[in-house]
């Protein structure tokens, strides 16, 4: 499994992170309350969110076998068009 980690600055994680598990939760295996969700994808890749006063912090869990610089820009882009008011939000990926 490959680890990538993300703190993405915003106030409004809290939102972001219930939004994209309410987009997601129609496809996908979801669980999250307002501070924390994970969401299983179909291909065994799993986000894990916490959502802070000032970030939202993010761990993708991405099988061997998966490609993980295409499950970042899928997670990137779906929280950028959630935050449209102050997008691009800033995501600086690091293997975890």
């Amino acid at each position: 499994m490959t680890i990538s980690v993300t703190r993405v600055p915003t106030l409004s994680a809290s939102r972001y992170l219930q939004q994209l598990a309410k987009h997601w939760s129609h496809k996908m295996e979801v669980v999250f309350t307002l501070e924390e969700g994970t969401i299983t994808f179909p291909n065994g890749s799993r986000l894990e969110m916490r959502a802070a006063s000032e970030t939202l912090d993010i761990v993708l869990h991405v099988p061997e076998d998966g490609d993980t610089a295409r499950m970042r820009e899928v997670v990137s882009s779906h929280l950028d068009r959630f935050a449209f008011r102050e997008a691009p939000l800033t995501f600086d990926w690091r293997d975890g």
